[in-house]
């Protein structure tokens, strides 16, 4: 059938010239790489827009987007998620220290808050033979995981005040879950996680068909089957499998958040970062179980994971409402989490998103005391702009066009607002008014008095305005 010379092509649709160069990035990728078999999708604004796949899996199945693959440490991903979950039920607290659901641990004094951000000081493995090549029942029991935590080394940090990247935290995190949920880690996962966003390719276990893990010869094209083991008590720092479509699916709900799973506010703390940043730029930091890195002045969150055979990336863009994904079965040699960086920026600076449509506030959502607010208002000589937003939304930002101290804020039924990014995230706006007639004196701003006149005489300038006012010099 002949497409209507009228009609629009979908904007999510990808140039022909763009494919071309996804497929020539992951064939490059695959064969300097030396990877039995490769794939990798793109979504875009919640769908995915691309996938592609090089080599063959075990049966010689041709691999594709809905192939398994191990996912390794993008497992903890679905671990933090289900603890924000339990958080925003409010069956725990994110200051609570870990005894007060898993006692006995002997790092019970850490927070969770300081599990999922890699900051609790733990040691990064297990001790005893290599966690990830056997088989957990040789860890039954969260001693075997931690060790005698009271030898040196055990905890090589203190908690709070270093990134220290530690797997026994997150089987820390997996057994406070079953503590408080009361049902196995993987059965939460399936129930809270991949049945409700529709991931029906994610597993605990593998389910055909799925690639087998390999190690390829650093110096021969040779290969050498891994083992795949249960990793029982460390499965979640590590035990899922999934495929490049399922990962871009779950990159959708990374970016917008799905209140059948997480609330929006939710996943944003997620995505912020709670780990020390360290000195001199940064290239990467840590959030609530997920990384932040930041790929050529492109902010991605995500994670990246492997284990034996198999190597694995997911990473987001939030400004471009973007998500890619990249999977491999390889030990070593391709870099999985660098393929799907490379991917996603591909996509976003060869096709920009277009901007959804300018529509003004309807009829009924136009306050007109809100609308009397915005326009120019001053802190000391800073001049900011206050512009109304949906549902009663306000925005405040510099009119110089230098950064600043701007942010976006909600509404509450109190009447007052909430910052909900920047320097004043989580910080009061409030409307002051005067009390002989009402009219509106100023805001308040986490302290900060913002006025319509610049040191306005009659405002509650903090240390007052001179009487004299403004002068020159004589």
């Amino acid at each position: 059938m002949t497409t209507p010379a009228h009609t629009v092509p979908d904007v999510l649709d990808l140039l022909p010239a763009t494919r071309r160069s996804l497929l020539h990035r992951i064939a490059a990728a695959q064969a300097t790489g030396r990877a039995p078999s490769l794939t990798a999708a793109v979504q875009r604004e919640g769908q995915v827009v691309w996938s592609g796949a090089r080599g063959a899996s075990a049966d010689g199945r041709t691999a594709d987007a809905e192939t398994q693959y191990r996912i390794g440490s993008i497992t903890k991903t679905f671990t933090a998620v289900l603890v924000m979950r339990l958080r925003d039920e409010g069956l725990l607290d994110l200051a609570d220290p870990l005894e007060k659901y898993v006692p006995d641990t002997g790092v019970g004094d850490a927070t969770i808050f300081q599990l999922l951000g890699h900051t609790a000081g733990l040691a990064a493995e297990t001790p005893g033979p290599w966690w990830e090549r056997t088989p957990g029942d040789l860890r039954p029991e969260l001693v075997d995981v931690l060790g005698d935590v009271h030898t040196e080394g055990a905890r090589p940090h203190p908690a709070g005040q270093v990134h220290h990247y530690s797997n026994p935290g997150y089987t820390l995190l997996g057994s406070l879950i079953e503590a408080v949920r009361g049902v196995p880690w993987a059965e939460a996962v399936r129930q809270e996680i991949t049945e409700p966003l529709g991931l029906t390719r994610t597993s605990a276990q593998p389910q055909a068909p799925y690639a087998e893990g390999w190690a390829v010869h650093p110096w021969a094209d040779v290969l050498l089957p891994e083992p795949v083991v249960d990793l029982g008590l460390m499965a979640s720092a590590g035990q899922l499998w999934s495929t490049a479509g399922d990962l871009c699916r779950f990159g959708a709900f990374l970016v917008a958040g799905d209140e059948r799973v997480l609330s929006a506010d939710s996943v944003r703390e997620m995505r912020t970062p709670a780990a020390p940043l360290e000195a001199g730029g940064w290239s990467g930091t840590y959030g609530l179980g997920l990384q932040v890195i930041n790929a050529g002045g492109r902010e991605l969150v995500g994670h990246g994971g492997s284990l034996p055979g198999f190597v694995a990336g997911l990473w987001v863009s939030v400004a471009d409402g973007m998500a890619a994904s990249a999977l491999a079965n390889a030990t070593s040699g391709l870099q999985a989490g660098v393929l799907a960086a490379e991917l996603l920026c591909l996509v976003a600076e060869a096709e920009p998103g277009i901007a959804p449509e300018w529509r003004p506030l309807p009829e009924d959502g136009v306050d007109q005391e809100l609308l009397g607010l915005t326009g120019a208002w001053y802190w000391g000589t800073y001049s900011y702009g206050l512009r109304l937003l949906a549902d009663r939304g306000l925005s405040l930002e510099r009119l110089d066009g230098r950064a600043g101290r701007g942010s976006r804020f909600l509404a509450r039924p109190d009447g007052t607002w909430v910052g909900l990014d920047g320097y004043y995230a989580g910080e009061t706006l409030r409307v002051v008014r005067r009390p002989e007639d009402g009219s509106v004196s100023h805001l308040d701003l986490g302290s900060f008095v913002f006025t319509r006149e610049v040191y306005e005489p009659e405002a509650p300038v903090p240390g007052g305005v001179d009487a004299r006012g403004w002068r020159g010099v004589g």
